[in-house]
């Protein structure tokens, strides 16, 4: 935790490996911050319990039988080389099983039959013993877009539940609320059987609000949420948080970065700390940039375990990466309408990212103007109408969806396998700079779980070539080019590389 002194044992280095796993709308401006929003001051949440679990689970019939394994893209690619630090002397060994993990009954349910999963992945396998061993080491973990970090975390806060006391146990912190309100849907069809309850702590629409000191004191057993509505509910005294046992940061780097919410995160950490001196701090991302990694080993003084891939590696096995010259704008949508979506709308879902809500309100126009049925999300929408894009994406009743980096992070939909980067993510404060964590996270969208997937760049002009330039010597790997963009021909062929036609 924050300022805990530190009974340092000797930290020793360890590779591990383990199984594998299961797992819409305009509007203009330039974009202020990443995730394009800051948590605003009238926030509220949306709450409700979960379903009591029946009495008789029947958990030994629950195993599933490997001869008759379906969804065979769930399997994770070989060789992911994950390198694990453990401190202390607690001996770790990793469960290929969950049942090795000694789960609840009811929690084992939750898996099996609501999630269908069959054993844990990679990383599953190596950061739950760590997250439910005693003594309860805190955990930097890092690792692939789509290997099973959140039910690392989601299993840690249900694990660690006391279903029959009824206050706040454990806390999720994220850095938007369309990724609090999804890890929320995982926590509760996970935790289904388990009579566990939980709440949603997000800004909410004025129409909804309710001014802080007319509202209850929380006493679902888990919360997760944003940091600004978090830290509201703490410091007005309606979130209490002397019987946290557990602490989440998904998308950890952003939460701890300079330019994201590290003020509000601190502080969130610093006031468990007093309340409850021996909660649990996990912090999960799939990017760590050196100077966020340095800071969390100073802020997590004492004993603690890490978990961290390769800098090379973290580029999806599963997604095949191409880049696309184009002479100028026009150019873009035209490859987009005539090339990508032609034939990506029969294959799945697509996402296009863009840098600026102008460039998401513009090639949205030019999208409908063709008959194509989009839709867009940007901070600049209410949250009513995020919330309602979001759901009709994830539904299926949307197949393309134009975002700005508000969704690059976390945003989990199994049916995207075409990303599009109509733009090119650089640094906010150096245009010239590519922001390779955002490009990331971005194809991350696509792939998940082991599904195969497809990202085009699009490429207008020489610093645009440049850009991806860097991108690539970054992951030390070369991005495969389409040759010409008029040729329908060598689109065709790229997906077909890419296993999707």
């Amino acid at each position: 935790m924050a300022e805990t002194a530190s009974n340092s044992a000797p930290s020793t280095s360890t590779t591990a490996e383990a199984p594998a796993p299961q797992e819409t709308k305009k509007t203009t401006e330039a974009p202020v911050r990443w995730a394009d929003l800051e948590d605003e001051a009238s926030e509220e949440p949306s709450s409700s319990s979960e379903d009591k679990g029946a009495p008789e689970l029947g958990v030994e019939n629950l195993k599933i039988d490997e001869s008759k394994k379906i969804n065979k893209f769930l399997d994770e690619p070989e060789d992911s080389n994950i390198k694990a630090v453990t401190s202390g002397e607690t001996p770790y060994t990793s469960a290929f099983t969950f049942e090795e993990l000694n789960l609840s009954p009811e929690l084992l349910k939750g898996l099996y039959v609501e999630m269908k999963f069959e054993k844990p992945s990679k990383i599953q396998a190596i950061s739950l013993p760590m997250i439910l061993t005693p003594p309860h080491l805190d955990l930097i973990a890092q690792a692939h877009n789509g290997s099973g970090k959140t039910t690392c975390f989601t299993l840690g806060m249900l694990s660690r539940v006391d279903p029959n006391l009824k206050a706040p146990q454990a806390l999720c912190i994220c850095p938007t609320r369309e990724l609090a309100i999804q890890n929320l849907e995982v926590l509760r069809k996970m935790g289904k059987h388990t009579g566990i309850t939980s709440e949603c702590a997000i800004p909410m629409d004025s129409s909804n609000y309710i001014p802080i000191n007319k509202r209850a004191p929380v006493i679902a057993q888990v919360v997760i949420g944003t940091p600004g509505t978090i830290k509201k509910w703490m410091s007005a005294k309606k979130l209490g948080v002397s019987n946290v046992k557990i602490l989440v940061f998904d998308e950890a780097d952003h939460m701890l970065a300079e330019d994201g919410f590290k003020d509000d995160s601190l502080r969130i950490m610093r006031d468990i700390e007093k309340m409850s001196s021996h909660c649990q701090v996990l912090l999960f991302s799939a990017t760590f940039s050196d100077t966020v990694k340095n800071f969390v080993s100073k802020i997590v003084k004492r004993d603690h375990n890490q978990l961290f891939v390769k800098k090379e590696e973290l580029s999806l096995e599963s997604v095949k990466q191409y880049k696309v010259n184009v002479p100028d704008e026009l150019s873009k949508v035209m490859v987009i309408k005539d090339r990508i979506l032609e034939f990506g709308e029969r294959l799945g879902q697509t996402i296009i990212f863009v840098r600026t809500r102008n460039s998401a309100s513009m090639l949205h126009k030019a999208l409908v103007e063709f008959g194509y049925d989009v839709t867009t999300i940007q901070g600049a929408l209410n949250q009513a109408e995020r919330d309602k894009i979001v759901k009709e994406f994830k539904d299926g009743l949307t197949q393309v969806l134009i975002s700005t980096d508000l969704l690059a992070r976390g945003f989990d939909q199994q049916q995207v396998n075409l990303v599009i980067n109509y733009d090119l993510p650089v640094k906010h404060d150096n245009r010239v700079e590519p922001d390779c964590e955002v490009y990331l996270h971005r194809i991350g969208r696509a792939g998940r779980f082991g599904r195969k997937g497809a990202v085009f760049n699009l490429l207008c002009g020489d610093m645009d070539k440049m850009i991806i330039s860097k991108i690539e010597n970054h992951f030390d790997s070369k991005i495969a080019e389409v040759p010409d963009w008029r040729s329908e021909e060598d689109f065709k062929a790229a997906l077909r590389s890419a296993g999707l036609l």
